[in-house]
């Protein structure tokens, strides 16, 4: 009798845990289904409504009521006031100006660049065939000063080219912050079910389930953190290129004073070099020769020194007066 009570008795605890872990998880999903519900309808209405840009704002109001039970739908509808709507663009343009001299206008736009509270987000420079220098500049300016920078960077030459392009992107900024409110609704209300949760595998399924959301929620991030750059900051592309004929004129003028005497130079450095290398292709034969020359001088000298010394040694012949012999008598 008490085998049975007791296997009736784990019977009964199973059977309560499976329910309450089948509860949860329709509680997960009703949940899921509530925020994707929730996201759905916020997106639709802040679309409408044309919500302010106040993305760190609202996210942050959104995250706050959330906490207090109110869904984030409503207080999206809560938030807004009247003539507060606002617009993104995403604003860009291309430049292709021909100027004198590319290191001075890049000089130049580097300069407006950053009085205008923008940077040089990239720049590179090259020169072509040796005879003019092409620089090649993405500006990011602010959207104030987006008119002002393009006048003063088309002013600066020969304006060849020009393309500019706006986007309005607001209802997908907007949208964006609908879904971020909403998502850290959600992420807020599985941290709620992780506190109440007794059972190992309650938190194991929710821990799942909130690291899914937290992933959604940061993606998210990532996504109004593009938006605001790019609708923050208009992006200029900038070509400076320096006009061709003035290096072809300056090859057809004729020489002048300079050039024929750095071409005079120029020969008689060459006649310098030319005979320096004689000098060092003759110098093992001069120094033959001139060995050769000084044992010759002083085989020549110890020879004279040997004759004289002979010629000083030999006996003066003698000398017999004439003398007349007289005859006998």
């Amino acid at each position: 009798m008490k085998t049975a009570r007791n296997t009736s008795r784990t019977g009964t605890r199973r059977s309560r845990a499976v329910l309450a872990t089948g509860a949860l998880v329709a509680l997960l999903a009703v949940g899921g289904c509530g925020a994707a519900g929730d996201d759905s309808s916020s997106g639709t209405s802040a679309a409408g409504k044309r919500a302010p840009d106040t993305a760190g704002g609202d996210a942050a109001a959104y995250g706050a009521k959330s906490a207090d039970g109110v869904k984030p739908a409503e207080g999206a509808s809560a938030a807004p006031k009247a003539g507060a709507a606002a617009t993104h663009v995403i604003r860009t343009a291309t430049l292709s100006v021909e100027v004198k001299s590319v290191p001075k206008a890049v000089a130049a736009a580097r300069g407006t660049t950053e009085d205008s509270g923008g940077l040089v987000a990239n720049e590179s420079t090259e020169r072509v065939d040796d005879t003019h220098e092409v620089s090649h500049l993405v500006l990011r300016v602010p959207q104030d000063q987006y008119q002002a920078v393009l006048r003063k960077l088309a002013g600066s030459g020969k304006l060849l080219s020009r393309s500019s392009n706006a986007k309005d992107v607001t209802d997908e900024v907007v949208d964006v912050e609908s879904r971020i409110a909403t998502q850290r609704a959600s992420v807020a209300r599985v941290r709620v079910l992780m506190d109440k949760a007794e059972k190992l595998s309650d938190v194991v399924t929710l821990e799942g389930e909130l690291s899914t959301r937290q992933a959604s929620l940061e993606s998210l991030l990532a996504q109004q953190a593009s938006l605001k750059d790019r609708t923050s900051l208009a992006t200029i592309t900038l070509d400076l290129t320096e006009p061709e004929g003035a290096a072809e004129e300056a090859e057809d003028d004729g020489p002048g004073f300079l050039d024929a005497l750095g071409g005079g130079w120029d020969a008689f450095v060459t006649t310098l070099r030319w005979i320096a290398m004689a000098l060092g292709a003759a110098a093992p034969f001069l120094a033959v020769v001139a060995v050769l020359a000084v044992v010759r001088r002083r085989l020549h000298g110890r020879r004279s020194r040997r004759g004289a010394a002979l010629d000083r040694a030999e006996p003066a012949p003698a000398t017999t007066p004439d003398t007349e012999t007289a005859p006998t008598p």
